[in-house]
């Protein structure tokens, strides 16, 4: 079975629309809407219900869907470790605000302590909050608690206080910080169904029993920022970020911090991952040591 078919059809079903799917896909719709033609025709079935106001999975769309996600994400890790193999590499995840942070901080002192090394990056969307490394795609991760622990082990490098993105033009927009019933009622973003549900309790804000009005679903932070410009949709980010102009944060009173953190498999123990680590942790000057 042709996995870039599968890979189309996977996208269709997660973004409940064709054409943000064909977005999300670099392509137009035409192409996408035929190569999904295809693969009905090749299972011989219909996988979704077309309607106005989007498309959903039938229920043999949804047992491909399944499927689907668990063939793409082995295919795409035989295809980070097959690239890995002939090469000394290490693979850093990052999401969201992340990226930034593994660069400036870490790549200089790496470079220098491992000279040689191809250091890839990967980013990764919020559907991931380890950023790979649960799936092994990602050596080691620059990321955001919390998420489910479970096999993973994290340093905390940073506690940043959390906030609400507003629009500048929005009443609450002035004020020095908010609380949750302040923005009760407004719509706010939501995460791709499938999302770890501890990461989607904490940045959905309902982890401290808010009562929010479901929004549009978003996987990047460049999504959120356009959906609260254009719309008005309430979301929450950490704190101290250079934000598009016409919008600010205003910091969040009874939320507990986000904490920027490495995350890693806590049964690696490459040498690449255990030099990253170290430095990241000299870096940041984090209190406790990686063992």
């Amino acid at each position: 079975m042709d996995l870039r078919l599968l890979r189309y059809f996977a996208a269709v079903v997660e973004e409940r629309h064709f054409g943000r799917a064909a977005a999300r896909l670099h392509m137009s719709q035409p192409p996408l809407s035929r190569a999904i033609q295809r693969l009905e025709a090749d299972l011989g079935t219909r996988l979704l219900h077309r309607s106005a106001a989007g498309v959903t999975p039938t229920a043999a769309g949804t047992v491909l869907y399944d499927e689907a996600r668990t063939l793409l994400e082995r295919a795409d890790r035989i295809r980070a470790q097959v690239a890995a193999a002939g090469a000394s590499a290490l693979t850093v995840g990052t999401i969201a605000d992340t990226a930034e942070e593994a660069g400036v901080r870490l790549a200089a002192e790496f470079r220098r302590q491992n000279p040689g090394v191809d250091v890839r990056i990967r980013e990764a969307d919020f559907a991931d909050p380890t950023a790979g490394v649960r799936a092994g795609l990602a050596d080691v991760a620059v990321t955001r608690t919390p998420f489910d622990s479970t096999g993973i082990s994290t340093l905390v490098l940073r506690s940043d206080p959390v906030g609400v993105v507003l629009r500048a033009d929005d009443p609450l927009a002035s004020l020095e910080a908010v609380r949750m019933r302040d923005v009760a009622g407004r719509p706010w973003f939501q995460l791709p169904e499938g999302t770890d549900p501890v990461w989607r309790s904490f940045w959905n804000g309902t982890e401290r029993g808010g009562e929010l009005r479901p929004g549009p679903v978003v996987r990047t932070i460049t999504e959120c920022l356009q959906g609260t410009l254009w719309n008005g949709t309430v979301g929450m980010m950490p704190m101290g970020h250079d934000l598009p102009e016409g919008l600010t944060c205003v910091r969040l009173v009874g939320m507990p911090p986000s904490r920027l953190v490495l995350a890693w498999d806590s049964a690696n123990r490459d040498p690449l991952t255990r030099s990253f680590i170290r430095i990241a942790a000299a870096s940041y000057r984090a209190l406790v040591t990686p063992k």
